[in-house]
């Protein structure tokens, strides 16, 4: 498997079939394993086409195994950075908690720009149950801390 990202909070691999092997390290893993997991399950239930979707969790070493959504942007306008990220909050009720350009890819299968790392996300469904308590990250904070 080929590592894409080895921080203290993950550690993401590509495996040879493409899927995208998540291990949640460092402070609060175990929660942001399950909210990331939770939302989304949480999206696919809503028909979100444009987010990884879960093949596997295991939650013993605390990794998901995710569809793939292609490849991180390397360039893309504020202004896009910001719809992406009100759609998702405005037509599925979540809000992503880090959105930055850094949480978008391309993906030449769907055609489309994607987002990932729902690890802090809030689901703002008044019916959906709570997540865990997390401690956001500051943003100005170094990135993958």
């Amino acid at each position: 498997m080929e590592s894409v990202k080895d921080t203290r909070r993950a550690l993401v691999r590509i495996g040879y079939d493409g899927r995208v092997h998540k291990t949640f390290r460092g402070h609060q893993a175990r929660e942001r394993f399950i909210n990331e997991k939770r939302v989304l399950d949480y999206l696919a239930e809503k028909g979100c086409g444009h987010v990884p979707r879960v093949v596997s969790a295991h939650d013993d070493e605390l990794r998901l195994v995710t569809t793939s959504c292609g490849q991180r942007v390397e360039h893309i306008p504020e202004e896009r950075v910001r719809e992406l990220f009100g759609e998702l909050e405005r037509v599925y009720r979540v809000r992503h908690e880090d959105p930055y350009a850094r949480n978008i890819t391309y993906s030449p299968q769907l055609g489309c720009f994607c987002l990932i790392d729902f690890e802090f996300a809030t689901i703002l469904d008044p019916a959906a149950p709570a997540g865990p308590m997390l401690d956001l990250p500051t943003p100005d904070g170094p990135r993958g801390d």
